[in-house]
């Protein structure tokens, strides 16, 4: 039963990759008016592409990344060497892009950080104000364990989906210290006033 669920976790991170991506694209132009045929858009849809495109890509790695005149900067972590490699290599091959700084940090080797990233995996979405987001093609909250250290990257809908999000992270009792919630709310609420 759970290498069943261990490979549905893998099938499903295979295609995730969270809308903080999207997000982290676009970056660049954050509260300025998009720019018809502007290059950097142009590059930032391709490279979001690759990265959406990688088998290997998990919820449990977090990559983000800046486009500037054709240089590339991928930030964030990953859960295995290779796929830091992978990333460098496949990203540089975009057409547009003219050099490539890999600042994918990657995540210690640890049965331990594994466990506790199942763990959360199965809270997470296990809940009824969350399991919805686990049948997207691409679950949008992800899970970075290193060291035994957890933080939630991503996009949810609502508060109270990054509140339920950080309460089920920290109920697995296995974490060195509080739950880092970055997770971004999407809808926030208006204020009235």
């Amino acid at each position: 039963m759970r290498a069943m669920n261990w490979k549905r976790l893998q099938v499903l991170g295979a295609f995730a990759i969270g809308t903080g991506l999207a997000v982290a694209a676009t970056g660049q132009q954050a509260g300025l008016p998009q720019i018809p045929g502007d290059p950097n858009d142009t590059i930032a849809k391709k490279v979001r592409h690759e990265i959406v495109m990688y088998p290997h890509y998990s919820i449990f790695d977090d990559i983000k990344f800046r486009v500037d005149q054709g240089k590339v900067e991928l930030v964030g972590a990953v859960t295995q060497p290779y796929k830091k490699a992978d990333l460098g290599k496949i990203i540089q091959k975009v057409p547009g892009v003219t050099t490539v700084t890999n600042d994918l940090k990657v995540l210690p080797l640890s049965n331990m950080d594994e466990r506790l990233r199942m763990q959360i995996a199965r809270a997470i979405y296990r809940d009824p104000n969350l399991s919805t987001l686990a049948f997207q093609s691409l679950p949008p909250i992800h899970i970075i364990v290193d060291d035994g250290h957890v933080t939630l990257e991503g996009v949810v809908n609502t508060e109270l989906q990054k509140q339920v999000a950080g309460m089920r992270a920290g109920s697995t009792g296995l974490s060195f210290g509080p739950i880092t919630n970055n997770l971004v709310v999407e809808n926030p609420p208006s204020k009235k006033g």
